[in-house]
Protein backbone atom coordinates (compact mmCIF):
# COMPACT_ATOMS: atom_id res chain seq x y z
CA UNK A 1 0.00 0.00 0.00
CA UNK A 2 1.69 3.08 -0.87
CA UNK A 3 0.95 6.25 0.92
CA UNK A 4 1.28 9.84 -1.14
CA UNK A 5 1.76 13.19 0.30
CA UNK A 6 1.86 17.04 -1.77
CA UNK A 7 2.69 20.24 -0.14
CA UNK A 8 3.97 23.03 -2.00
CA UNK A 9 7.06 23.54 0.25
CA UNK A 10 8.29 27.08 -0.82
CA UNK A 11 5.26 29.13 -1.61
CA UNK A 12 3.32 30.31 -4.83
CA UNK A 13 5.85 28.91 -8.16
CA UNK A 14 7.56 27.07 -5.57
CA UNK A 15 8.74 23.12 -5.95
CA UNK A 16 6.28 20.05 -4.62
CA UNK A 17 7.19 17.49 -2.68
CA UNK A 18 5.95 14.24 -3.13
CA UNK A 19 6.83 11.83 -0.26
CA UNK A 20 5.49 7.69 -1.24
CA UNK A 21 6.01 5.12 0.93
CA UNK A 22 6.52 1.95 -0.03
CA UNK A 23 4.93 -0.28 2.52
CA UNK A 24 4.13 1.63 5.65
CA UNK A 25 3.34 -1.24 7.48
CA UNK A 26 6.94 -1.58 9.47
CA UNK A 27 8.24 -2.42 13.06
CA UNK A 28 10.96 -1.20 15.73
CA UNK A 29 14.26 -1.74 14.05
CA UNK A 30 13.50 -2.29 11.13
CA UNK A 31 13.12 -0.15 7.49
CA UNK A 32 10.77 2.20 5.59
CA UNK A 33 11.34 2.56 2.38
CA UNK A 34 10.29 5.31 -0.09
CA UNK A 35 11.33 8.01 -2.51
CA UNK A 36 10.89 12.10 -1.82
CA UNK A 37 10.32 12.99 -5.13
CA UNK A 38 11.16 17.11 -5.69
CA UNK A 39 9.38 18.53 -9.01
CA UNK A 40 11.17 21.93 -9.63
CA UNK A 41 8.88 25.08 -9.58
CA UNK A 42 8.86 28.39 -11.53
CA UNK A 43 12.57 29.68 -10.21
CA UNK A 44 15.42 27.68 -8.80
CA UNK A 45 15.28 26.74 -5.22
CA UNK A 46 17.92 25.73 -2.90
CA UNK A 47 17.21 23.32 -0.18
CA UNK A 48 19.29 23.17 2.84
CA UNK A 49 18.15 19.78 4.00
CA UNK A 50 16.00 17.10 3.06
CA UNK A 51 15.08 14.89 6.53
CA UNK A 52 13.08 12.21 7.41
CA UNK A 53 11.63 11.88 11.41
CA UNK A 54 8.54 10.12 13.17
CA UNK A 55 6.42 12.06 15.39
CA UNK A 56 3.84 10.95 17.37
CA UNK A 57 1.43 12.72 20.31
CA UNK A 58 2.98 12.59 23.63
CA UNK A 59 1.78 14.00 26.86
CA UNK A 60 3.43 16.00 29.72
CA UNK A 61 2.52 16.83 33.10
CA UNK A 62 2.97 20.06 34.78
CA UNK A 63 2.69 20.78 38.21
CA UNK A 64 -1.08 21.51 38.14
CA UNK A 65 -1.97 20.55 34.38
CA UNK A 66 -1.03 18.47 31.25
CA UNK A 67 -0.87 19.11 27.93
CA UNK A 68 -0.44 16.83 24.38
CA UNK A 69 2.05 17.81 21.73
CA UNK A 70 4.03 16.49 18.75
CA UNK A 71 6.69 15.28 19.25
CA UNK A 72 9.55 14.62 16.65
CA UNK A 73 11.75 11.66 17.31
CA UNK A 74 14.62 9.57 15.09
CA UNK A 75 15.31 12.08 12.70
CA UNK A 76 17.68 11.55 9.76
CA UNK A 77 18.78 13.48 7.08
CA UNK A 78 19.08 12.17 3.42
CA UNK A 79 20.08 14.89 1.56
CA UNK A 80 21.97 18.27 2.03
CA UNK A 81 22.54 21.38 0.18
CA UNK A 82 20.89 20.30 -3.17
CA UNK A 83 19.25 22.81 -5.55
CA UNK A 84 16.35 22.44 -7.60
CA UNK A 85 15.95 23.96 -10.78
CA UNK A 86 12.28 25.27 -12.63
CA UNK A 87 10.93 22.42 -13.71
CA UNK A 88 13.19 19.97 -12.74
CA UNK A 89 11.92 16.07 -11.38
CA UNK A 90 14.09 14.82 -8.35
CA UNK A 91 14.05 12.00 -6.60
CA UNK A 92 16.09 11.01 -3.67
CA UNK A 93 15.13 7.35 -2.43
CA UNK A 94 15.76 6.34 1.34
CA UNK A 95 15.64 3.51 3.91
CA UNK A 96 14.75 5.15 7.33
CA UNK A 97 15.72 2.57 10.03
CA UNK A 98 12.54 2.81 12.69
CA UNK A 99 14.25 3.25 16.74
CA UNK A 100 14.25 0.29 18.28
CA UNK A 101 11.77 2.51 21.67
CA UNK A 102 9.63 3.96 19.15
CA UNK A 103 5.69 3.03 20.13
CA UNK A 104 3.51 0.68 18.14
CA UNK A 105 0.45 1.33 17.03
CA UNK A 106 -1.03 -1.85 15.75
CA UNK A 107 -1.14 -4.76 17.40
CA UNK A 108 -2.58 -8.11 16.02
CA UNK A 109 -4.24 -5.94 12.82
CA UNK A 110 -5.94 -3.90 14.94
CA UNK A 111 -4.79 0.17 15.48
CA UNK A 112 -4.79 1.03 19.55
CA UNK A 113 -6.59 3.28 20.84
CA UNK A 114 -5.16 6.92 21.30
CA UNK A 115 -2.19 6.19 19.37
CA UNK A 116 -1.12 8.01 16.31
CA UNK A 117 2.33 7.54 14.38
CA UNK A 118 3.35 9.23 11.14
CA UNK A 119 6.51 9.93 8.88
CA UNK A 120 7.30 14.02 8.69
CA UNK A 121 9.45 15.04 5.97
CA UNK A 122 10.89 18.04 7.06
CA UNK A 123 12.56 20.70 4.35
CA UNK A 124 14.92 23.69 5.05
CA UNK A 125 15.30 26.22 2.24
CA UNK A 126 17.17 29.46 3.44
CA UNK A 127 17.38 28.44 6.90
CA UNK A 128 13.34 28.35 7.14
CA UNK A 129 11.94 25.21 7.87
CA UNK A 130 8.85 23.19 6.39
CA UNK A 131 7.81 20.71 8.41
CA UNK A 132 5.31 19.68 6.22
CA UNK A 133 2.39 17.00 6.80
CA UNK A 134 2.81 13.21 7.82
CA UNK A 135 2.40 10.58 6.15
CA UNK A 136 0.70 7.59 8.17
CA UNK A 137 2.79 4.78 9.42
CA UNK A 138 1.82 1.62 11.28
CA UNK A 139 4.22 0.17 13.76
CA UNK A 140 3.36 -3.21 14.79
CA UNK A 141 5.16 -4.94 17.44
CA UNK A 142 8.58 -7.36 17.10
CA UNK A 143 8.38 -11.27 17.94
CA UNK A 144 9.31 -10.62 21.78
CA UNK A 145 6.61 -7.83 22.34
CA UNK A 146 4.49 -9.74 20.63
CA UNK A 147 4.55 -12.98 23.10
CA UNK A 148 4.17 -10.70 25.95
CA UNK A 149 1.16 -8.64 24.51
CA UNK A 150 -0.21 -12.55 23.59
CA UNK A 151 0.06 -13.42 27.64
CA UNK A 152 -2.44 -10.55 28.35
CA UNK A 153 -4.71 -11.65 26.33
CA UNK A 154 -4.94 -15.18 27.20
CA UNK A 155 -4.92 -14.02 30.91
CA UNK A 156 -8.03 -12.34 30.20
CA UNK A 157 -6.48 -8.69 30.55
CA UNK A 158 -8.74 -6.19 28.29
CA UNK A 159 -7.30 -3.61 26.65
CA UNK A 160 -8.41 -0.12 26.70
CA UNK A 161 -5.89 2.88 25.52
CA UNK A 162 -2.42 3.29 24.85
CA UNK A 163 -0.44 6.51 25.10
CA UNK A 164 3.02 7.95 25.52
CA UNK A 165 4.49 10.24 28.56
CA UNK A 166 7.60 12.51 28.68
CA UNK A 167 10.49 11.42 30.98
CA UNK A 168 12.47 8.44 31.92
CA UNK A 169 12.02 5.01 33.71
CA UNK A 170 14.35 4.36 36.73
CA UNK A 171 17.05 1.95 36.00
CA UNK A 172 16.18 1.31 32.37
CA UNK A 173 18.80 2.65 29.94
CA UNK A 174 16.32 4.89 27.84
CA UNK A 175 17.46 6.66 24.47
CA UNK A 176 13.76 8.74 23.75
CA UNK A 177 12.52 11.39 26.16
CA UNK A 178 9.28 9.95 26.78
CA UNK A 179 7.84 6.08 26.80
CA UNK A 180 4.66 4.19 25.58
CA UNK A 181 2.02 2.90 28.25
CA UNK A 182 -0.11 0.24 26.81
CA UNK A 183 -3.38 0.42 29.26
CA UNK A 184 -5.11 -3.10 30.34
CA UNK A 185 -7.80 -3.43 32.53
CA UNK A 186 -7.18 -6.59 34.55
CA UNK A 187 -9.38 -10.12 34.47
CA UNK A 188 -12.03 -10.50 37.10
CA UNK A 189 -10.04 -12.06 39.53
CA UNK A 190 -7.82 -8.98 40.49
CA UNK A 191 -10.36 -6.27 39.64
CA UNK A 192 -11.51 -5.69 43.26
CA UNK A 193 -7.62 -5.44 44.15
CA UNK A 194 -6.20 -3.67 40.66
CA UNK A 195 -7.60 -1.39 38.57
CA UNK A 196 -5.78 -1.04 36.01
CA UNK A 197 -2.23 -1.89 34.62
CA UNK A 198 0.21 -0.11 32.13
CA UNK A 199 2.91 -2.06 29.85
CA UNK A 200 5.76 -0.12 29.07
CA UNK A 201 8.48 -2.06 26.55
CA UNK A 202 12.04 -0.35 25.96
CA UNK A 203 14.38 -2.33 23.73
CA UNK A 204 17.53 -2.33 22.64
CA UNK A 205 19.61 -4.25 19.74
CA UNK A 206 20.33 -7.45 22.56
CA UNK A 207 17.18 -6.99 25.31
CA UNK A 208 13.92 -6.04 26.37
CA UNK A 209 12.84 -4.71 29.41
CA UNK A 210 9.15 -5.05 30.59
CA UNK A 211 8.24 -2.41 32.87
CA UNK A 212 4.44 -3.37 34.26
CA UNK A 213 2.39 -0.53 36.45
CA UNK A 214 -0.59 -1.81 39.05
CA UNK A 215 -2.90 1.28 40.04
CA UNK A 216 -3.79 -0.78 43.24
CA UNK A 217 -7.21 -0.17 45.12
CA UNK A 218 -6.98 0.72 49.04
CA UNK A 219 -9.01 -1.17 51.98
CA UNK A 220 -9.40 -1.31 55.01
CA UNK A 221 -6.55 -3.58 55.61
CA UNK A 222 -4.35 -2.40 52.40
CA UNK A 223 -2.57 0.58 51.32
CA UNK A 224 -3.76 1.49 47.94
CA UNK A 225 -1.11 3.08 45.25
CA UNK A 226 1.20 1.87 42.28
CA UNK A 227 3.37 -1.20 42.51
CA UNK A 228 5.27 -2.15 39.90
CA UNK A 229 7.18 -4.96 37.69
CA UNK A 230 10.74 -4.93 36.30
CA UNK A 231 12.03 -7.53 34.02
CA UNK A 232 15.18 -7.71 31.54
CA UNK A 233 15.55 -10.64 29.27
CA UNK A 234 17.18 -11.01 25.95
CA UNK A 235 15.18 -10.68 23.11
CA UNK A 236 15.93 -14.71 22.67
CA UNK A 237 14.91 -15.03 26.47
CA UNK A 238 11.70 -13.12 26.02
CA UNK A 239 10.06 -14.79 22.77
CA UNK A 240 10.82 -18.20 24.94
CA UNK A 241 9.55 -17.15 28.55
CA UNK A 242 6.47 -18.14 30.00
CA UNK A 243 4.53 -14.81 30.05
CA UNK A 244 1.39 -15.86 30.92
CA UNK A 245 3.21 -17.12 34.15
CA UNK A 246 5.23 -14.72 34.83
CA UNK A 247 2.73 -12.01 34.66
CA UNK A 248 0.06 -14.18 36.59
CA UNK A 249 2.52 -14.15 39.24
CA UNK A 250 3.46 -10.92 39.67
CA UNK A 251 -0.90 -9.86 39.40
CA UNK A 252 -0.38 -12.30 42.56
CA UNK A 253 2.47 -10.53 44.31
CA UNK A 254 1.08 -7.61 43.64
CA UNK A 255 -2.89 -7.83 44.79
CA UNK A 256 -1.22 -8.96 48.65
CA UNK A 257 1.16 -6.01 48.59
CA UNK A 258 3.29 -3.27 47.54
CA UNK A 259 6.44 -2.91 45.80
CA UNK A 260 8.95 -3.74 43.15
CA UNK A 261 9.06 -7.00 41.82
CA UNK A 262 10.96 -8.56 38.89
CA UNK A 263 14.30 -9.77 37.49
Amino acid sequence: MVFKRMLRAFGVGGPTVDTVLTNPNTRPGELLTGEVRIAGGDHPADIDHVALSLVTRVEFEGSDSETVRNVDYGKVYVAQHITVAPGQHMAIPFQYQVPLESPINVVAGQQLHGMTLGLRTELAVRGAIDPGDLDPVAVHPIQSQERVLAAFLQLGFRFTRADNEAGRLHGVPQQLQFYQEIEFVPPHQFISKISQVELTFVADPHSLWVILEADRRGGMFRAGGDSFGHFHLSHHEAVNADWAGIIHNWMDQTAGRRGVFGH
